[in-house]
């Protein structure tokens, strides 16, 4: 395993393990890995999550209007939305992706060449399916804290 390509998302449940794909949006991979190693992910909420589609977060505001204030070029490839594919949420102007993104629960071929996909769910996905639903959850779950495996195993290997 890639460690500097792969994201370890916490949730109060348990690890979710995402494996980042740079070859297929080199830009948006090397955002959200800046924005993990910020640590601007930790503490936010998943605020909208759709039974059967996906679960979205990132927004700094619990909204789903916030963002870190950096837009990206839209990278879209022809990676297909299947299970635990990690996409970046957008508005409809393709190039408005930010800082938001969503995690796919089942196939999803209908987002297939729209949106950005970035990475792949490879453990956890269980963890992901007990997010809490609602647009926002009346309970909403929080991201624990998301980094890049790279850092987190570093971190380990200093305290031992």
């Amino acid at each position: 395993m890639d460690l500097e390509n792969t994201l370890y998302l916490d949730l109060e449940d348990g690890r979710v393990v995402i494996q980042l794909r740079p070859d297929l949006a080199p830009k948006h991979v090397k955002r959200i890995k800046e924005l993990a190693r910020e640590g601007y992910y930790d503490g936010l909420i998943f605020h909208r999550v759709i039974p059967g589609f996906m679960a979205q977060t990132g927004c700094p505001d619990g909204q789903g209007t916030g963002g870190s204030g950096q837009k990206l070029q839209a990278e879209f490839n022809d990676e297909p939305y299947v299970r635990g594919t990690c996409g970046m949420a957008r508005t409809t102007n393709p190039d408005s992706a930010d800082s938001q993104f969503f995690i796919t629960f089942d196939d999803t071929p209908h987002l297939d060449g729209q949106y950005t996909v970035w990475g792949q769910v490879v453990e956890g996905m269980e963890h992901v399916d007990s997010i809490n639903e609602g647009e926002p959850p009346e309970d909403p779950t929080a991201i624990k804290s998301m980094s890049v495996a790279a850092d987190a195993d570093a971190k380990k290997e200093k305290k031992a």
